[in-house]
C-alpha cells in the first residue's frame, strides 16, 4: 500500500514536467515536479511552526492553486487536512474548528474576519493561527507572504535543509472531513492515506484513466467528491485537473473549448444548469466530442435529465454515488454506455455491498431496506465519537450508510431515500425521490424535492418545494392535478411550496430537512 508522499513522489520522478493543475483564475499550471517541492516546502513550514507529524491543519479556501497545494501537501507531510465548507454556519465552523482540534487555519482574505470574530467570542479555546494567504494562487515561500494573523509569524526554512523524517505509514490518517450536519452535530470522518488512495484507485480503473486524461471539475475542495474523484483519482492515474474557481453556466463550456478536457466531473444541479443554458458554439461543441464522458454522483440524477444531457450535448453520463465515510466511492455504472442503467447509481465500486433489514438480515434482490458497504477505502471512524463510530461500523467491518434501496437481479442497485428522511404518512413509508421524480416529470419544474412535516391526522404529511425553469409558468392546481395523475391521491403532496432556490450542500446534494425551514 502507499501514501500521498509515496504517490507524488513517483510521479515527480516519473513524469516531473507533466501537468496536474490547471487554474484558469489565474491561468496557471502546477507540475508534477513544482507539487512536488510545493509539498515539501509546505512540509518545512509547517515544522518550522512547531506543527508535528499527525497534527491536524485546515484550509477555509475556494477551488484553485492554493486550496490544491494545501489539501495536497498536507497529508505528504504526514499531517491530517481538514478542509472547512465556506459556506459553513457560525455555530457549525466553531464546532468543527475546536473538535477537530486544528493548529492551523489557513484562508483567504475575506474569511479573516470571520475567523477572527471567532477568536473574540471563543478566547482561550480558539488556540488556533489563522494564516492569510491568496485564495487563487499558489502559497508562496516567503515568510513576509504567508503571516499569521495573530502576530507570530511562519517562517518557512529555507535552502535545500528538508528533511524527510519518519515514514508515513498508508493507515495514517491523512484527512478529517465533517459531515453537513444537517440533523445535529457535524461528525468527523477519519480516513487514512489507504481510505482515499484505495478509492482514487478504484475510480480510474473504473474510468481506465490514463496520464492522457483531463478532468474538468468545478466542485469544491471542502467537499469529498471533488476531494477523492475529481483530485484523487487523476493523481493516481497520473492525469491533470482543471479547476476553475467556482461553477458557471456561461463559462463552462468556454473551459472545454480552452483546456479539451477528456472527462467531467458534476452533480446533478450542475447538469440541470447546463440544460438551461446556452447551446455550445461550434468550437466548444467541437471540443465536446473529445469528451469520453461525464460522471455524476453526490445526488440522484433524474433519468429523464439524464438523457435528455445525453441528447443535447452528445456526451454520455456515468452515474455513480459515494459517501464521506467512503471517500466518496460506493457504486458506478460500468464504463461501457449499453451496460448502464438510468436511475440507478450502479454495481458496487471497490467494495462489497449489501441490503439488510432493521434487524440485520440480509435481503434478497428486489427486497428494499437498508445498504451496508465493506472494503478498503471505509472510513477508520469518526473522531472523537466512539458512540457514533460504533453505531456506524458494525459487525465485520459493515458500514451502515443510512440509504434505503434495493439491487436487482443483475447486481444494480437502486437508491429510494435516506433512513431520517423517510416520510411515514398514516403508517405508510413513501420514498421522497418518488415524489421528486414525479414533479420532475413536469415540463415546468427546473428542480424539486420533498419532506414530510408533521400532521394530526396522519402523523406526517408532504411538503414538496419547486423551482419552476427560467421563463416558465406553472399555476399550484396545474401540477397538483400532474401529481394526482402520476402519484395517485395518497402520495400528491398536500403543501406545494414554490422557492427561488433549494437549500444544497456544497456537492449540489439538496439537504431536505431544510426545506420546511422556507
Amino acid at each position: 500500500m502507499e501514501t500521498f508522499r509515496d504517490v507524488i513522489d513517483a510521479h515527480a520522478q516519473r513524469q516531473p514536467r507533466a501537468p496536474l493543475l490547471l487554474a484558469p483564475e489565474p491561468a496557471l499550471a502546477i507540475d508534477y515536479e513544482t507539487l512536488q517541492k510545493s509539498c515539501r516546502a509546505f512540509e518545512s513550514t509547517l515544522g518550522a511552526r512547531g506543527v508535528v507529524r499527525g497534527a491536524t491543519v485546515s484550509f477555509m479556501l475556494p477551488n484553485g492553486a492554493s486550496a490544491a497545494t494545501i489539501f495536497l501537501g498536507a497529508m505528504y507531510g504526514g499531517f491530517v487536512v481538514s478542509p472547512i465548507n465556506l459556506h459553513a454556519q457560525d455555530a457549525q465552523l466553531e464546532y468543527t474548528l475546536l473538535h477537530s482540534e486544528t493548529r492551523l487555519v489557513f484562508t483567504a482574505e475575506e474569511n479573516r474576519t470571520r475567523l477572527e470574530a471567532l477568536r473574540t467570542k471563543t478566547g482561550a479555546a480558539f488556540d488556533i493561527d489563522v494564516v492569510g494567504v491568496d485564495g487563487l494562487s499558489p502559497p508562496a515561500g516567503q515568510e513576509e507572504q504567508v503571516v499569521a494573523t495573530n502576530g507570530r509569524p511562519l517562517r518557512a526554512r529555507r535552502g535545500t535543509g528538508w528533511d524527510e523524517g519518519p515514514r508515513i505509514r498508508p493507515d495514517d490518517p491523512a484527512m478529517l472531513m465533517y459531515t453537513s450536519g444537517t440533523t445535529g452535530r457535524p461528525k468527523g470522518a477519519l480516513l487514512s492515506h489507504a481510505n482515499m488512495l484505495s478509492a482514487g484507485r478504484a475510480v480510474a480503473r473504473s474510468l481506465a484513466l490514463t496520464p492522457a486524461d483531463r478532468v474538468l471539475s468545478s466542485l469544491p475542495l471542502y467537499h469529498i467528491n471533488g476531494q477523492c474523484i475529481a483530485t484523487v483519482a487523476p493523481l493516481v492515474s497520473g492525469g491533470s485537473i482543471v479547476m476553475p474557481h467556482r461553477f458557471s453556466v456561461s463559462q463552462w463550456w468556454p473551459l472545454v473549448e480552452h483546456y479539451r478536457p477528456t472527462w467531467l466531473n458534476v452533480v446533478p444541479t450542475i447538469i440541470a444548469y447546463l440544460l438551461h443554458g446556452a447551446d455550445p458554439t461550434p468550437g466548444q461543441a467541437d471540443a465536446c466530442r473529445g469528451v469520453r464522458f461525464a460522471r455524476s454522483a453526490s445526488a440522484p440524477l433524474p433519468p429523464e435529465q439524464h438523457r435528455a444531457f445525453e441528447e443535447r450535448f452528445g456526451i454520455s453520463v456515468i452515474e455513480a454515488m459515494g459517501l464521506t465515510e467512503c471517500a466518496s466511492v460506493a457504486f458506478t455504472n460500468p464504463l461501457e454506455h449499453a451496460l448502464r442503467k438510468y436511475g440507478s447509481p450502479g454495481k458496487p465500486l471497490g467494495v462489497e455491498a449489501r441490503v439488510v433489514d432493521r434487524t440485520g438480515n440480509l435481503l434478497d434482490a428486489g427486497e428494499r431496506g437498508e445498504i451496508e458497504l465493506r472494503g478498503p477505502n471505509v472510513m477508520l471512524g469518526y473522531f472523537k465519537s466512539r458512540e457514533a463510530t460504533a453505531s456506524a461500523l458494525r459487525d465485520g467491518g459493515w458500514l451502515a450508510t443510512g440509504d434505503l434501496g434495493y439491487r436487482d437481479t443483475d447486481g444494480y442497485y437502486f437508491i429510494t431515500g435516506r433512513l431520517k428522511e423517510l416520510i411515514i404518512k398514516g403508517g405508510e413509508n413513501i420514498a421522497p425521490r418518488e415524489i421528486d421524480e414525479a414533479l420532475l416529470a413536469h415540463p415546468a419544474v427546473l428542480e424539486a424535492a420533498a419532506v414530510g412535516v408533521p400532521d394530526d391526522a396522519y402523523g406526517q404529511e408532504i411538503l414538496a418545494c419547486i423551482v419552476i425553469k427560467p421563463g416558465a409558468q406553472c399555476s399550484e392546481e396545474e401540477l397538483r392535478a400532474h401529481c394526482l395523475r402520476t402519484l395517485g391521491r395518497y402520495k400528491t403532496p398536500r403543501y406545494l411550496r414554490f422557492v427561488a432556490q433549494l437549500p444544497k450542500g456544497p456537492s449540489g446534494k439538496v439537504q431536505r430537512l431544510k426545506l420546511v425551514e422556507l
